[in-house]
């Protein structure tokens, strides 16, 4: 495994994952065929998902993984016809050596439950509005109040809790009309940034990017629909966020937030995949593969324009129901 670069900035949580991966790979601790998941690979680094789909991205970028029809990631290059090995990663002995375990282990507090918090308040705003307590959030992660500001305050940084005049944390609603100015901003901020960016896409991963679009586009089924947010992740990764301009990537990610949010709790519901969002992914991809970006800058308008339609035509159907099936203890329902 690669030892960290001395005179560099250290490595993100996503780099030491997809290390302590690639490693075991060329070792063989991971063989050929076997189905990898987030949940347990995560489990093992002690880790959120987040930095574990990140890592699987760029491996299969790479060729050492591919995505099959079943959930998850199987190991080896893809056109193999490799059979779906599904023993338990974690009976496989996973080799993560000392200064990668001790790097991850050693983020601060905060990061720790970020993405957890994260999750459960993005999961309950379409209902209403819930507020926060302090306390409570501390005493449930047990960590102090500073850990606990410190999450909130990048929820607020991202928009998706804020303060009341009494000071009370509150996250939501969310709204039919707060959805709409966020898809403003997708029109706005995400067709330029696909132009600009287009001269930097990596073109194998474009290509990659591509043909994951067709064979998903193939799968019909329930399951198979579960892995439509990885394939959202890596169309804006791949070619919303190719510019080099990080303020407008960031401006862009914390923009989604919500809207991604949205539309996991959509389909978590149970509410039906759309066929269509693929077709509209490999078209824009098709463009740019030709170069013809202007035309797929304007068919990601096309495209941002019937996910809002979608969305808010899903949001009124979630209207009937009276609430998440599942609210962590720290959030409190607010009765108007």
């Amino acid at each position: 495994m690669n030892e960290p670069r001395l005179g560099q900035n250290p490595q993100r949580r996503y780099e030491i994952a997809e290390d302590v991966l690639r490693t075991n790979i060329a070792e063989g601790t991971l063989p050929p065929g076997l189905v990898l998941l987030e949940g347990p690979i995560a489990d093992i680094l002690q880790i959120s998902r987040a930095p574990v789909q990140r890592a699987l991205l760029q491996l299969e970028s790479d060729g050492l993984v591919h995505r099959f029809k079943g959930r998850g990631y199987l190991v080896g290059p893809p056109g193999r016809a490799i059979e779906p090995n599904r023993t338990d990663i974690k009976t496989l002995g996973l080799i993560v050596p000392q200064h990668a375990d001790e790097a991850l282990q050693s983020r601060s507090s905060w990061e720790r439950i970020y993405d957890e918090i994260e999750n459960d308040v993005a999961g309950c705003v379409i209902f209403g509005q819930y507020r926060i307590i302090e306390n409570e959030l501390a005493n449930h992660f047990n960590v102090s109040r500073t850990v606990v500001r410190d999450v909130l305050t990048r929820l607020r940084e991202r928009g998706l809790v804020r303060k009341n005049q009494s000071s009370h944390w509150i996250a939501g609603p969310l709204t039919a009309q707060m959805v709409k100015d966020h898809f403003m901003l997708r029109r706005l901020l995400e067709p330029q940034a696909l132009a600009l960016g287009a001269p930097h896409v990596d073109r194998d991963r474009l290509t990659a990017l591509f043909n994951r679009l067709v064979e998903f586009g193939q799968t019909q089924d329930g399951d198979g629909w579960l892995g439509l947010e990885d394939i959202l992740v890596e169309f804006t990764e791949a070619c919303v966020l190719a510019m080099p301009n990080e303020r407008l990537r960031e401006l862009i990610r914390n923009n989604l937030l919500p809207v991604t949010a949205t539309e996991r709790l959509l389909r978590q519901l149970g509410l039906p995949g759309d066929p269509t969002v693929i077709a509209e992914l490999k078209l824009i991809v098709e463009l740019m593969t030709r170069g013809a970006n202007a035309a797929a800058a304007s068919m990601l308008e096309s495209h941002i324009d019937a996910s809002l339609n979608r969305t808010i035509a899903q949001m009124k159907i979630v209207a009937i129901i009276p609430g998440p099936s599942f609210t962590a203890a720290y959030l409190t329902r607010v009765v108007e």
